[in-house]
């Protein structure tokens, strides 16, 4: 794992915090999506199915802010949509970054060249570009010729200017070991971004394609496969150890999707981000006011199949906390993955 140790130390603090309260339920991250516009047209993804209004919203920086430390988490992810159409996101993040929240700015990159200059480098921020393969595959993912190549651009320019960047990528049930290898090897040694994150491909209702998601044996196999031969030791994956056993079916978890929970234009969406059974205005209805026990596999069949990070890693993270074992083996990815 090799989120920097400043982050991982913030992180732990927090979590001891909450235990020494004795809150079962907080959360660990927000996903705020300002907006839901965005400048491609990816065949996973069902943000941009919402009505035209809807897409020329874009939620005020006070409305972004406020949400974030209503909630108390210490990271935010900024989604969407793409972020960077977004006229004020700067602000959003300069006033987060101010606050001390650990900030991932989710982006194609299509923009990030041009919108860079907005930006400060800084420990508490990070681009999280997306990438789900190499050209022709990443292409061929967001439905348009060119992106890969630009987006190698911008982490390139991102990286020399001093920037922190991150990548994350969804693999489908069109992908081999191999092709998880080849482009993990690439951000990896190629582009040495500083931290990467893969996902399963889950079961988006609002996607426009519905035939190449993942099942959970498919998805065990798959990354078994791909984490064989020391892979997993050598890349810089911004996941915890026991999430990636989760991967590839070492263990098994039951979803916590009450701790990254997700934020937009509609409110605080439940049970998060992938399904929608509702909105609520404040985090405090969202946590006591959804029967989180009826969600996950096994209870919703929309879950059948999912094993996404946004339900699974808080559970990972959690259950390494509880185990002096796992905490010690966490600990020693990060000092590693921070001496490479």
């Amino acid at each position: 794992m090799a989120m920097p140790l400043r982050q991982s130390i913030k992180v732990a603090t927090y979590l001891a915090e909450q235990k020494l309260r004795r809150r079962d339920k907080f959360p660990l991250i927000v996903e705020l999506e300002p907006l839901f516009a965005c400048n491609l047209k990816c065949e996973g993804c069902g943000k941009i199915q919402h009505p035209a209004g809807v897409l020329k919203q874009r939620m005020p920086v006070a409305q972004a802010v406020g949400a974030v430390l209503e909630s108390g988490a210490p990271m935010v992810s900024i989604a969407g949509g793409e972020p960077l159409m977004h006229p004020q996101i700067d602000e959003i993040v300069r006033q987060l970054v101010a606050k001390r929240k650990y900030v991932f700015l989710c982006t194609n990159a299509m923009l990030l060249r041009k919108k860079m200059d907005k930006f400060t480098p800084s420990s508490y921020f990070a681009f999280a570009v997306h990438i789900d393969g190499l050209r022709e595959r990443h292409d061929e993912s967001v439905a348009k010729e060119g992106v890969f190549d630009e987006a190698v651009e911008a982490i390139k320019e991102a990286k020399r200017r001093g920037f922190r960047v991150t990548t994350n990528s969804t693999f489908f049930n069109t992908d081999t070991p191999q092709t998880i290898i080849e482009v993990l090897n690439f951000l990896n040694d190629d582009l040495k971004v500083d931290e990467m994150m893969i996902s399963p491909a889950y079961a988006y209702e609002k996607a426009p394609d519905q035939e190449h998601f993942l099942g959970v044996e498919q998805t065990r196999e798959l990354f078994k496969k791909a984490f064989a031969g020391g892979n997993r030791r050598k890349w810089r994956l911004n996941h915890s150890p026991l999430f990636l056993d989760f991967l590839e079916g070492k263990v098994d978890f039951p979803c916590t999707a009450w701790a990254i929970p997700n934020y937009s234009l509609f409110g605080w969406q439940r049970p998060c981000y992938l399904m929608s059974d509702g909105y609520v205005p404040t985090y405090r209805e969202l946590i006591e006011e959804t029967d989180w026990d009826k969600y996950g596999r096994g209870k919703d069949p929309r879950c059948a199949n999912c094993m996404a990070h946004c339900g699974y890693e808080p559970t990972a993270v959690l259950a390494t906390m509880g185990s002096l074992k796992e905490s010690l083996r966490a600990m020693r990815e990060t000092v590693s993955g921070n001496r490479e």
